[in-house]
């Protein structure tokens, strides 16, 4: 199972960000970690594992954790120390590869990264975006060049064993050359893993309104130029394309995101995190005061209840699995579908074998049309 906790926490609220989140305000964060843990042991039986294992009867433990956000950085040190002890006390961790912490460059320094360490962390992920000024400043990020370059090197001081950049491209105002200072300045920090991510507009967001009104434009071909450069310098460099957005040295891929597109069982802890187990899938009351309150009341924050078809979980599993250079089973597709690859074969933008297809490298690019014709 993979377990995903939501810290729903940010110093400011960036304009093309759709996630749940909010500055802290009047928000009692150590009733939201109390809260956390009273939901995690809600999900896993109603008993706390040391008080008495025979009985726990609720979800699995986790092969992965993912503290996501928000900025869950932001939080000090014994609210973290706090939390980790709550998953301790509550799962057992013994089978847990991987735990990885979303950060920001602005919010930590060589001390708290070891606490980072000290806590079971393996993985950081920075949202980092860019090394361009003018680029973050379009953003609303409050981390500079500088700072972000200085994040890394305190990491690999802290002893993470696994250090994740995320960049962006197609964002409004940036060149192909900003996106390629951006990448070669991430290669040269030595990650051992890149996220480069095209733009999307999200509704709720500012970035979205300005689409809408005109100040900002979508350019397929730009997002070509950007997306076939990332992968031209990052291959290059050693780092394995593995997934439509993600690029790792060996040995550093993402077991988390892996289980995801894979259709893994996953549990979310926290406002407005997502449920998939057994086929059913819930979502958490979006409002971290509400949650609190639910969570306190009832034990869990259950806001929406969905039962999957196989359908469903087929269309999801294409999707996702068509992202990965594993690719898909033939076994999720039927008569009709396993045509339209053919045709699609014929093309060059994927390739059929005894078990699988996956998509080729002119085919990766257009990854979300392939798969609308294949489900």
């Amino acid at each position: 199972m993979l377990l995903y906790l939501h810290i729903p926490f940010c110093h400011r609220i960036c304009p093309y960000c759709s996630f749940y989140k909010h500055t802290p305000g009047g928000t009692p964060i150590g009733k939201f970690i109390q809260a956390l843990a009273k939901e995690a042991i809600w999900r896993r039986g109603f008993q706390p594992l040391s008080q008495n294992p025979g009985q726990c009867k609720g979800v699995g433990n986790p092969f992965s954790i993912y503290l996501g956000g928000g900025t869950p950085s932001m939080l000090s040190p014994k609210h973290l120390t706090d939390l980790f002890a709550s998953l301790r006390e509550t799962f057992d961790l013994s089978e847990t590869t991987e735990v990885t912490l979303e950060a920001n460059p602005a919010t930590f320094d060589l001390e708290k990264a070891r606490l980072f360490k000290s806590l079971g962390v393996t993985r950081v992920s920075l949202g980092i975006q860019s090394f361009a000024p003018h680029v973050l400043e379009t953003l609303g990020r409050e981390h500079s060049p500088e700072e972000a370059s200085e994040s890394v090197r305190i990491l690999r001081e802290a002893g993470i064993p696994s250090i994740n950049i995320d960049l962006m491209f197609s964002i409004p105002g940036q060149s192909l050359a900003d996106w390629e200072s951006t990448l070669r300045h991430a290669v040269s920090l030595k990650p051992d893993h890149i996220s480069a991510y095209n733009l999307t507009y999200e509704e709720d967001t500012a970035f979205f309104e300005s689409l809408k009104n005109g100040t900002f434009e979508e350019d397929e071909d730009h997002d070509a130029d950007h997306y076939h450069l990332a992968d031209e310098i990052l291959t290059a460099a050693g780092f394995d394309h593995y997934e439509t957005s993600n690029y790792a040295r060996p040995g550093h891929h993402s077991k988390h995101n892996q289980g995801y597109w894979e259709g893994s069982a996953y549990l979310g802890l926290g406002p407005s995190a997502v449920s998939t187990l057994d086929g059913v899938r819930h979502r958490n009351i979006p409002d971290t005061e509400a949650y609190i309150k639910q969570v306190n009341s009832i034990g869990n924050a259950i806001h929406e209840t969905e039962t999957l078809s196989p359908a469903q979980r087929n269309i999801e599993l294409i999707a996702l699995g068509l992202r990965t250079t594993k690719g898909i089973p033939l076994s999720l597709l039927d008569e009709a579908s396993l045509a339209k690859a053919k045709t699609l074969a014929a093309e060059d933008l994927l390739c059929i074998g005894e078990t699988h297809l996956h998509l080729t490298q002119l085919g990766r690019p257009l990854v979300d049309p392939i798969a609308a014709e294949l489900i």
